[in-house]
């Protein structure tokens, strides 16, 4: 069965926060969902508009994740919207119920399924 397991952490705008951030966010993805990385069929990223010193996915490929579908797009631009944020979206082939994970300030974004630390 495919499941969609959603994510989120805030970045700096530097090449090394955010890959080391996305890194941290698919890790745990990865590990609270049992996930082997060749379960993972495909990520979509999305960066708000001030985060552009790299594309996540380097992240993902430096992981391991050379089998998957990687995308990555600008988040859409809403006023007053958490900046320095990205966001993931993991199609995994998996049993069970999905565990979405969402780290630090980005906890606030859904607080009704972000893990408790």
């Amino acid at each position: 069965m495919v499941r969609a397991i959603r994510g989120a952490i805030c970045a700096e705008n530097t090449a090394d926060s955010i890959l080391a951030r996305t890194k941290m966010l698919l890790d745990e993805i990865i590990l609270v969902n049992s996930l082997e990385i060749e379960q993972i069929i495909s990520v979509t990223f999305t960066c708000t508009k001030d985060l552009d010193a790299v594309y996540p996915a380097v992240a993902a490929r430096e992981m391991g994740l050379v089998d998957a579908s990687l995308m990555c797009m600008q988040e859409m631009d809403v006023a007053g919207a958490m900046q320095g944020l990205v966001r993931v979206q993991v199609l995994a082939g998996m049993q069970g119920k999905a565990r979405h994970v969402y780290l630090g300030r980005a906890k606030s974004l859904r607080p009704d399924i972000a893990q408790a630390d």
